[in-house]
């Protein structure tokens, strides 16, 4: 017990100074955010303003600016429950299979005689043939047009179901193709709206999915729920243009009627392009991973009809060359063409991962919502709020700490002083653990640090009563103080091991608050352990050392 090596004082007190150096910008947390705010411009333009200038004076650059992220409760902003149309994606589809269903049942008209189009509901494609005594056949050729289902859940199955009654077949998306276009719109919005909202600059949005067809956005910081809705409502912008060459810098001229942009992934990587796109965002239908005809990974396209005869003139002329596939102003992709593309779908082949076609495939859908989305609720909580749930949080937890501090030092004297400095430092901990992994605390995490302030002191408190029984049985000082710890030991793991299991629980099965108080528990928890146990014991041991009483009230 006495004997606490030079290494482990050292490793804990400078555990415990580093934890109190990133939790101080907190303590400043206005300050720190300019500076943070102002350091982002600097990046993004390139130039700051006077009044950036002073912000980032107002904080020093060596110190650390990892501040914790303040939740929509506290911080103000909007919330907004979108539902999200999945049906308007059926009905694109079929729009953009019929000129080539038309042109596939054209072919056989000596067999099946004239056709026409006729009325169907959204989603489903009817085509009516003259010959209705051939309408095997017309479904033969409508089904080879079908393409696998490239899900896990949907193996061996194709994406179009084609059925037909009388002189008319009807062609609609199967079962498993959309629950698989659900899974790819939803995912599509989500990467969309995440899109829109982090070009804004805007800290820590909450973007999920709520049930099928639903996305949850919270967004602190901004004005108001139409500002969001105005925000979202931006089309990200997709092209595909011709490459002509490279550059060194994007400040190169590359001469009329061309631009420069910077590739998306490799620094110092720069394309001269034709300024004037091949086709844009707006004609492309779907993008999903694939495989070539070697197995590697790859990106399968599809175009509306306009933008597949525009890209299917322009690689006829431009076999092996690149073309760049520009989102955002910057090229995420540059492939060389390696044959006509005709019927306004392709692939896209390159030194793909399994994930990195997955992830291109989302990029390229996400140059415009798949879908329209109803907006089912809106809400503007004012900043006001928050700063009165922040100064009442503060209350508490002032109130909570001076209690705790007071009962302490009341039952346990200079021990009860020693547990009060270590809750201090476990306090600091949470904050230091948040502000690094960039977490957001709520009202419900203010709650969890509450909570932690009242606990975190049990495991000293078992310690303490254990020393008194020691010391009643006639103990010597330093003997009860090891056989404290020691015999505590047992109950303190198993109460902070259930503790840390119930709040992995609200973690991963809650959502929004829940995991909000969830985040600040379990922070709190893993904290008190060292604190409340070695951080502690050294204290003790130091006071020991140095004191050598003969006697000691606990």
């Amino acid at each position: 017990m006495l004997q606490f090596p030079l290494w482990k004082r050292i490793l804990i007190i400078g555990l415990c100074l580093l934890g109190l150096a990133l939790a101080a910008p907190n303590m400043f947390y206005k300050r720190v955010e300019q500076h943070n705010d102002a350091a982002t411009a600097l990046v993004k333009n390139g130039a700051l303003t006077a009044e950036e200038q002073g912000w980032l004076a107002g904080w020093p650059s060596w110190m650390p600016s990892g501040i914790v992220n303040l939740g929509l409760d506290l911080r103000g902003g909007a919330h907004l429950l979108a539902e999200v149309h999945l049906s308007e994606v059926y009905k694109t589809r079929m729009e953009s299979l019929w000129p080539e269903l038309r042109n596939a049942l054209a072919a056989e008209r000596g067999t099946l005689g004239a056709i026409r189009r006729v009325p169907a509901p959204d989603g489903q494609l009817r085509i009516q043939i003259a010959n209705a005594d051939q309408l095997p056949k017309a479904i033969e050729v409508a089904r080879t047009l079908a393409q696998p289902v490239v899900t896990l859940t949907g193996v061996g199955q194709t994406d179009l179901a084609v059925t037909g009654e009388g002189d008319t077949i009807t062609v609609q998306l199967s079962e498993a193709e959309r629950k698989s276009a659900d899974e790819r719109t939803m995912a599509q919005s989500l990467e969309i709206v995440r899109r829109r909202i982090d070009a804004a600059g805007t800290r820590e949005p909450t973007i999920v999915r709520q049930g099928t067809d639903r996305i949850l956005i919270e967004v602190p910081g901004i004005g108001s729920a139409e500002d969001l809705k105005a925000l979202i409502g931006t089309t990200a912008k997709l092209t595909f243009n011709q490459v002509t060459g490279t550059a060194t810098s994007d400040d190169q001229n590359p001469g009329a009627g061309k631009e420069v942009l910077p590739d998306a992934e490799r620094k110092g990587l720069f394309y001269v392009l034709e300024s004037m796109p091949v086709v844009t965002g707006d004609d492309l239908t779907d993008a999903r991973p694939e495989t070539d005809q070697n197995g590697r990974p790859a990106v399968g396209f599809r175009f509306n009809p306009a933008g597949a005869r525009a890209f299917g003139d322009y690689t006829a002329a431009h076999i092996g060359e690149p073309f760049a596939i520009v989102l955002d102003g910057k090229v995420i992709s540059a492939p060389t063409i390696q044959t006509h593309i005709a019927g306004g779908s392709g692939i896209i082949t390159g030194n793909f991962t399994v994930q990195q076609s997955t992830d291109l495939a989302l990029l390229l859908r996400a140059g415009a919502l798949p879908a329209g989305m109803t907006f089912l609720e809106e809400r503007t909580i004012g900043p006001e709020l928050g700063a009165d749930s922040i100064r009442a949080g503060m209350i508490a937890s002032a109130v909570g700490f001076i209690a705790v501090v007071v009962f302490m030092v009341a039952s346990y004297g200079l021990f009860g002083a020693f547990a009060s400095i270590a809750l201090f430092i476990n306090i600091a901990f949470v904050l230091a653990f948040m502000s690094i992994i960039g977490a957001t605390l709520t009202l419900p995490g203010i709650a969890g640090i509450v909570l932690t302030i009242g606990t975190a002191v049990d495991a000293n408190v078992l310690i303490f009563e254990r020393m008194r029984e020691e010391l009643r049985r006639g103990r010597t000082p330093a003997r009860a103080f090891e056989l404290g710890f020691d015999k505590a030991m047992s109950a303190i793991v198993d109460a902070n091991v259930t503790h840390l299991m119930v709040g992995t629980i609200l973690f991963v099965l809650g959502a929004g608050p829940v995991r909000g108080f969830a985040v600040t528990l379990i922070f709190g928890i893993l904290a008190s352990v060292f604190t409340a146990i070695w951080l502690v014991r050294m204290m003790i041991a130091q006071w020991f050392a140095y004191k050598r009483p003969k006697t000691v009230v606990v």
